[in-house]
């Protein structure tokens, strides 16, 4: 297929613009043609997964991009770093790392973008309207845009969003066009019990299935509750996207495409369909825990994605009366905390023993305290990454028995939701 650029897209190609713009366009050129697209998309906003430290190339592109007068021109987002910069001495790491870390954050925020350094900008004002064409990066961010938001983006890796960001194009492929959007694999989740689709500690589970069934399929997921949340969706989401490449479901009365099962199912391709049984969802839930024999855990970890005011709402309720045993680290972006400090919250949680991460999470820098241990925690993507990036074995559980196993430092957890 042949890409066509516009008048105004070539001048941007060829430098009238300025050379960091053609840089940006020059990769994105490369990336449309071997994506097989046609054209370029125009974007209203972005999210940037590049600012996290993976090695000095990193600083060196976005460093590169800034000295040559880089600048987004739609609203971009940053999403999390490799430091606390609100809390410097959280992150354990030596000097020149450090220094390395911040330069990357620094460089796209001189870029223009907001510091936001969140995995979750959706909860701190960043919203796409229905429809809307964006680039976002950060898998639980697309999955969210994409299904909960009905904008549409593709799977943005480090380093093409920000050329997006610069350049106000994408290409227009995958995602970013209807037919692609419909769902092929149908989940029927009637037979699980309302008492458990209920439950927070329900959706990561699910996701995780999710991830690993579909992979990069469009699914559409019918029985769930017309009542299921936002921090719901968002597990799910971030559970499928970092087991499988999950970057759109549907859930049939709850996300924006989906008002009926007739509207989201392809028309042009076969469709799988799945019934949701009791052994695929214990077995999705033995998978989230890599021990299930240790009495004791070292730290609890929530907040991937970043907890939200209501997630905390809830916290603040778990831990009143009690303090901490052990770590417990609650992820979430600096716009959420500024907003527990003026809502007078801040201190109960400090006092509770509850340690707040801001900038980044305990998955991504070194945070926790010791080089291993156990780690308990709520979260299906945590669940996921935290053995392989941080040498900790895992425990999963809900909120509430991550707040009790931290109050004693033994193992707590709620079995009978699952028996069915």
């Amino acid at each position: 297929m042949t890409l066509h650029l516009t008048t105004e897209e070539r001048a941007l190609l060829a430098g009238d613009h300025g050379e960091a713009v053609s840089l940006a366009m020059r990769i994105l050129v490369s990336a449309a043609e071997l994506l097989g697209a046609q054209a370029l998309v125009r974007i209203t906003s972005a999210h940037i997964d590049g600012c996290l430290y993976h090695g000095d190339g990193g600083v060196e592109f976005a460093e590169k991009l800034v000295a040559t007068g880089g600048r987004v021109v739609v609203p971009t987002t940053l999403n999390v770093g490799a430091l606390d910069l609100l809390h410097p001495d959280t992150v354990r790491a030596d000097p020149s790392k450090l220094a390395m870390a911040r330069r990357q954050m620094d460089a796209y925020v001189s870029m223009g973008a907001e510091p936001t350094f969140t995995c979750a900008p959706y909860q701190i004002g960043h919203q796409p309207a229905f429809g809307e064409q964006v680039a976002w990066g950060e898998s639980n961010a697309i999955a969210f845009a994409n299904s909960v938001l009905g904008a549409r983006t593709e799977r943005y890796g480090d380093f093409l969003d920000a050329c997006c960001a610069l350049a106000g194009r994408a290409p227009l492929h995958g995602l970013h066009i209807e037919q692609n959007r419909q769902a092929t694999v149908v989940v029927d989740t009637t037979n699980v019990p309302d008492a458990l689709k209920g439950q927070d500690v329900f959706y990561p589970v699910l996701g995780s299935w999710l991830g690993l069934e579909v992979g990069r399929e469009v699914s559409v997921i019918i029985g769930l509750p017309s009542t299921v949340s936002r921090d719901q969706l968002k597990a799910l989401g971030a559970s499928a996207a970092s087991t499988g490449a999950v970057a759109l479901f549907h859930v049939v009365g709850v996300t924006p495409e989906a008002p009926s099962l007739d509207a989201v199912v392809s028309k042009t391709q076969s469709v799988d369909r799945i019934k949701l049984t009791a052994d695929m969802v214990k077995g999705a839930l033995k998978r989230l825990s890599t021990t299930n024999t240790v009495e004791r855990i070292d730290a609890v970890a929530v907040g991937s994605p970043h907890f939200s005011i209501t997630e905390f709402e809830v916290l603040l309720t778990l831990v009143r009366g009690r303090h901490m045993a052990i770590p417990f680290y609650a992820c979430t972006a600096r716009a959420t905390l500024q907003e527990l400090e003026v809502r007078g919250d801040l201190l109960q949680l400090q006092e509770a023993g509850v340690e707040i991460v801001t900038d980044t999470c305990v998955v991504v820098t070194p945070i926790l305290r010791e080089s291993e241990g156990v780690l308990m925690t709520n979260s299906g993507k945590f669940a996921h990454y935290a053995p392989s990036n941080t040498g900790y074995e895992v425990v999963y559980g809900s909120l509430e028995d991550c707040v009790e196993s931290a109050a004693t430092g033994l193992v707590a957890r709620t079995e009978a939701i699952w028996s069915w």
